[in-house]
């Protein structure tokens, strides 16, 4: 998914870690008057990462008949990973490696930007419902310039006390996926029934978010509803989920903290002003030229009608914000 804010913050990540907080979503509409609108919990200025988490966005149950669906034409990505998590509907990916798949309920695809990938998002005709969410995880600085990839994965679902689980990142409750990651973290699905009780054993040197998607959770002693995000910070080694009445879904989501500070401004993660500047004049030259396998961003797929332009730099010099 792109971050198609006319005017994108800049963020840098980084920093001491604070108490316990609830996280709060604001609405970020992806398009026109009609568009789909997302509640986006990371990053804000409060709260910038949850180990390499650095950008979730939720979205839906929307009819695609009144907001158009998912409709995000090629646009670029560098130095993350997208993961891409959906409970209802279905969306079309194409990227510059060739891929071409669909995302489905309950399967993760995760692409790796690495140096430079574009690709687009449109949900399938066949889609009445949209529901789901969109993941970025900031590649460690060794690992910025890596080759771009794409992977998918049907992470099997587990009864853990009475809910269920798919681990579709790291390991939980003696569930692992197979995906290779570039830094120690873990994403997660939990469904848990009406007013069950789910205790899980973490790994105590991460940090820890979780994402409400439906009903009510308490998590030591705070409750957390629909798209707000509840963040735990390092040195637990256990905590307790709790339903209401109606029961939950959750995304938990966690990661050893990425010790790097991050500029990450519109789709684009990099370490200084001038590294995002450059990446954004490349992407508007490859945009003139209608990509091609030179350059940073790949060959166009030819299914592409069009492509997003890259938003105008602020006029002040990105800067590591405190």
């Amino acid at each position: 998914m792109s971050n198609v804010e006319a005017a994108p913050e800049e963020v840098v990540c980084g920093g001491d870690a604070p108490a316990v907080e609830l996280v709060e979503p604001r609405d970020v509409p992806l398009g026109g008057p009609r568009a789909m609108t997302v509640r986006r919990t990371l990053p804000r200025r409060a709260r910038s990462l949850i180990g390499a988490w650095c950008f979730l966005d939720h979205y839906g149950p929307d009819r695609v008949a009144g907001t158009g669906g998912m409709a995000v034409p090629g646009h670029p990505h560098t130095g993350l990973q997208t993961v891409s998590w959906l409970f209802e509907g279905e969306i079309e990916h194409r990227d510059t490696t060739g891929a071409h798949a669909l995302v489905r309920p309950g399967e993760l695809n995760l692409m790796t930007a690495g140096r430079g990938i574009a690709h687009s998002e449109f949900s399938t005709p066949d889609t009445d419902v949209l529901h789901g969410a969109q993941l970025w995880l900031a590649l460690p600085s060794a690992h910025r310039q890596t080759e771009p990839a794409f992977e998918h994965h049907v992470p099997p679902q587990a009864e853990v006390d009475g809910s269920t689980l798919r681990v579709f990142l790291g390991s939980l409750a003696g569930e692992r996926s197979p995906v290779p990651t570039y830094s120690p973290l873990v994403g997660a699905e939990i469904v848990l029934p009406g007013s069950g009780r789910l205790p899980l054993a973490i790994t105590e040197g991460f940090e820890h978010g979780i994402l409400v998607d439906t009903g009510a959770v308490t998590v030591h002693g705070t409750v957390a509803h629909p798209g707000e995000l509840l963040y735990l910070p390092p040195g637990r080694s256990g905590l307790e989920l709790r339903a209401g009445g109606d029961g939950a879904r959750v995304l938990l989501l966690g990661g050893e903290p990425l010790g790097e500070r991050i500029v990450m401004w519109w789709n684009f993660i990099g370490s200084s002003h001038e590294e995002i500047a450059g990446y954004r004049e490349q992407w508007q030259d490859e945009r003139a030229g209608g990509g091609t396998a030179g350059g940073r961003f790949g060959a166009f797929p030819t299914a592409w009608a069009s492509t997003l332009p890259a938003p105008e730099l602020p006029r002040a010099r990105l800067t590591p914000r405190e």
